[in-house]
């Protein structure tokens, strides 16, 4: 098979930390799908010492500068081919997908994980190919293959995990299934995908988002220092790196992760003490301190309004603030 274009292809084969994916898959049960909010305290201004070490800024450096004199959204040059609600579907799936396929690889045993990951090809596989036009049954698969490359990147990093057997499986399964002509639609598609920032973006914001939460819980739910510092080191750093891969959009993407947790905090008491609290408040004022200036700015603006608005719509029918 082929390497995926800008990607990874994950090895095969037995799981070398199969105790540390135990210990993660724990938290994994309890993160992939919760979502946000305000911590108290002035967390933008706390001092810590969790640092970012593959996204630190030269601060002499001039960064984001398309962020900050540019607001607008480039243009989709995709969603001809997949719209914007199948972008958020295939961004789900993936998101669904790689959980299972992470569950396989923890507790199943062989021929289990074999017939899981059999039904989950399936699954995806009839996803992409429901359309006739050849470019957009591309699209999908290249959609499908992104998304579980990201999950699995992630989670990799966070857990120092040296490979999830389940997701290899699946994504050489969808790989190694189609022929010539459907792989180069296929390679095509990836390729579009990572050369516009606009492209499919309603894909790549729901599919950021889902990491970084699912991170996010990860970090929350450790009882351990050190493995919480390590998942805020990885996420830290995944988001301040968006902003330089992404120097339009990416914090956008950004502004929606730092919203989307302050909201889940307010709605559902997430990390409102202890470790959980101080690991998220770290995460904001790592963040304040790592983003360059304009690019912070306008990402806790952002994050502001979005958390304020959410409240806004969420006030009791009488309107009364107590």
């Amino acid at each position: 098979m082929r390497p995926l274009p800008n990607g990874v292809v994950y090895s095969g084969g037995t799981i070398v930390c199969r105790a540390d994916l135990r210990a993660c898959v724990q938290c994994e049960h309890a993160t992939m799908r919760h979502g946000g909010a305000s911590i108290a305290g002035d967390a933008a201004h706390r001092q810590n010492t969790a640092l970012f070490p593959d996204a630190r800024m030269d601060s002499n450096r001039k960064t984001s500068t398309a962020a900050s004199a540019d607001h607008s959204v480039p243009e989709d040059l995709l969603v001809g081919l997949v719209s914007r609600d199948q972008q958020r579907q295939a961004a789900r799936l993936a998101q669904d997908a790689f959980a299972t396929a992470f569950r396989l690889s923890v507790e199943a045993g062989d021929e289990d994980r074999t017939q899981g990951v059999n039904q989950l090809v399936e699954a995806l596989r009839n996803w992409g190919q429901a359309t006739d036009d050849v470019a957009a049954r591309g699209l999908r698969l290249a959609l499908i293959i992104f998304g579980l490359d990201q999950w699995g990147v992630a989670y990799s990093r966070a857990f120092s995990l040296q490979a999830i057997p389940a997701l290899s499986a699946v994504v050489g399964a969808l790989r190694t299934g189609l022929d010539a002509g459907d792989d180069a639609h296929f390679l095509r598609q990836f390729e579009a995908v990572g050369a516009g920032e606009g492209n499919v973006i309603d894909f790549k914001i729901d599919l950021r988002r889902g990491i970084h939460l699912a991170l996010w819980h990860a970090m929350i739910a450790c009882d351990e220092r050190g493995a919480a510092e390590t998942i805020l080191s990885n996420l830290g750093g995944m988001m301040v790196a968006l902003t330089r891969e992404m120097p339009q959009l990416g914090w956008r993407l950004v502004a929606d992760a730092i919203a989307h947790i302050q909201i889940q905090c307010l709605a559902g008491s997430f990390a409102t003490e202890g470790l959980a609290q101080e690991m998220t408040e770290n995460l904001f004022a790592a963040l304040s301190r790592e983003l360059p200036a304009e690019c912070r700015d306008l990402v806790m603006a952002h994050a502001a309004r979005s958390v304020l608005a959410w409240q806004q719509a969420n006030r009791p029918a009488s309107g009364s603030i107590h």
